[in-house]
């Protein structure tokens, strides 16, 4: 395999492209050998994309698209999206775009650096530079999502649009600061939420913008769940705050409390089994007679979005 974050060596974070290299050749999955197949199996395409849509559009359509959907089934599941890759349109457990639709009119990224953290495979990194950002380096210890991108850049290469096999621990204390850092879903599955805030000031340029997009409770309270075992069946769920401790959380680590973007119920028509995610999705985490509680008993999900200037 090639090197595919080259072009990234030559920028400010060339030893976190160095590093994203050595994890991705020293990652030990089972099934690496397996998923490097599809890559190499893919057919090569060409730089031709169209990204501010619902659906961003990646190469032209392939003379075998069934083919091309059965290579692509095979760095199953797809969480992120919907994405279109050589003519192939995939229906991913998320609908993001719904996300994005929510939060994009309140920023302004055109011409901007961007680290995306818990990225999932790009899809985000995609509307990103839909939106005009000028690169956007993603990080994901996810390995299949690493692929997924993988495979975008396959079929669509040379897009400012990285995906890095990192966790935000992974990062040299060296790295860059962004311009905006984007930290979506990630908040509630670290075990300080404190230190993570700090981690993403730490992160982001003096005058930059911080996007933070976690679970929450609606109340007026300092309350914070902190679930014994799973939530709506996720695992490492360890602290959901109300609005009020979430920016006492933020004054903690030395950030303004931020703008409130939206505030949204989760509902099983954002997130649902697709063909493209066959497994477990927020239909069976939440209670089948009280769909206001998760199978524990605990509330359902509502996630806030915050705009916050470092």
């Amino acid at each position: 395999m090639r090197n595919p974050y080259q072009r990234l060596t030559a920028t400010s974070w060339a030893e976190l492209a160095e590093l994203g290299w050595q994890k991705l050749q020293s990652n030990p999955h089972g099934d690496w050998p397996r998923w490097q197949e599809v890559i190499d199996g893919l057919p090569a395409g060409d730089p031709w994309f169209e990204l501010n849509r619902e659906t961003p559009v990646l190469g032209r359509a392939v003379d075998d698209p069934q083919q091309l959907a059965k290579m692509l089934m095979k760095l199953h599941p797809w969480r992120k999206g919907p994405v279109a890759l050589g003519g192939v349109e995939i229906d991913t457990e998320w609908r993001s775009d719904w996300k994005w639709n929510r939060i994009a009119p309140h920023l302004e990224l055109a011409g901007l650096r961007i680290l995306d953290i818990g990225c999932g495979n790009g899809y985000f990194g995609l509307r990103m530079l839909g939106a005009g950002a000028a690169v956007v380096v993603g990080i994901d210890p996810t390995l299949v999502f690493v692929m997924q991108w993988l495979a975008m850049q396959k079929i669509c290469p040379g897009l400012n649009n990285f995906v890095l096999p990192l966790g935000i621990e992974d990062l040299p204390t060296s790295t860059c600061a962004f311009d905006c850092v984007f930290s979506m879903g990630v908040l509630y599955h670290r075990q300080n939420p404190v230190q993570h805030l700090e981690q993403l000031k730490t992160l982001t340029r003096t005058g930059g913008q911080i996007v933070l997009e976690t679970l929450v409770l609606e109340e007026e309270s300092e309350q914070t769940l902190q679930p014994a075992g799973r939530y709506a069946r996720m695992r490492n769920v360890h602290a959901i705050p109300t609005l009020i401790k979430l920016q006492h959380w933020l004054k903690q680590a030395g950030l303004s409390a931020g703008k409130v973007l939206d505030i949204s119920k989760t509902t099983t028509r954002e997130q649902r089994c697709t063909e493209w995610m066959i497994f477990e999705s927020l239909r069976e985490g939440l209670d089948n007679k009280n769909q206001t509680l998760t199978v524990e008993g605990h509330p359902a999900p509502v996630r806030a979005v915050l705009l916050i200037r470092a």
